[in-house]
């Protein structure tokens, strides 16, 4: 399988979501922002970082990039798009996904280990996990609240699109402890915590289970590359 890693100038972690596509078995293939080509791949993941230096809102810029274009017409066919942090965001000003990302309620960047329970795992993203699993994996933003209006609020809940929640804290002001939302069909997820940065022991974040510390993000991409080989 090919996952697609988009590069946006002030992209950070895309060597990082790279590096994770690779281990959880799959080939990474480094797209770059200002082409209309996906180069055949059969997922894609939308990185975090601060794209465009975040002017205007957080991922408003990168989500009118021409890579765009291919991405949209992408999801709405059915591939599976991962958005992480800033990539959430670009999800979001595209209007892939509902809802929108503001400024951290305590206005402070934040950068913590953060407990997650996944609320959906039935998108092509989460089915490698439990309903109510609960894991821990890096969390860094500083407009990472999610917010939307009552109503759509209530249509993700009632429709099972809250893909996370965040668990003991809530980090930024997300209405719900949202950490995570789906699109109706489950292909295209947004997500605001990190989980590039969870995928070898030793180098995620430091849980009490210890034979497994650090490698909860991995179940996102091994999640997608199962979703493909059953499907084929």
């Amino acid at each position: 399988m090919r996952i697609g890693v988009v590069t946006f100038p002030g992209s950070l972690d895309d060597r990082d979501a790279q590096r994770a596509v690779r281990l959880a078995g799959a080939e990474p293939v480094a797209l770059w922002h200002g082409e209309h080509d996906l180069h055949g791949v059969d997922a894609l993941v939308l990185p975090g970082g601060f794209s465009y230096g975040d002017y205007l809102r957080a991922g408003a810029i990168a989500s009118l990039s021409p890579i765009m274009a291919e991405v949209i017409d992408a999801a709405n066919k059915g591939m599976p798009v991962l958005g992480i942090c800033n990539g959430f965001q670009m999800l979001a000003e595209a209007h892939l996904l509902e809802g929108g990302l503001i400024r951290n309620d305590h206005g402070r960047f934040i950068c913590r280990d953060q407990k997650l329970r996944i609320e959906n795992n039935a998108t092509d993203w989460t089915s490698g996990f439990s309903a109510g699993q609960e894991i821990t994996i890096p969390l860094k933003n500083g407009e990472g609240g999610f917010t939307a209006s009552a109503e759509t609020i209530a249509r993700l809940e009632g429709e099972g699109r809250v893909v996370a929640r965040y668990l003991e804290v809530n980090p930024n002001g997300s209405l719900n402890d949202i950490a995570g939302v789906s699109n109706s069909r489950g292909n295209v997820v947004g997500l605001m915590p990190h989980p590039e940065h969870a995928v070898e022991a030793g180098f995620g974040p430091d849980t009490s289970d210890a034979m497994r510390s650090g490698v909860d993000g991995l179940t996102f991409f091994a999640s997608v590359i199962e979703r493909a080989l059953v499907s084929r």
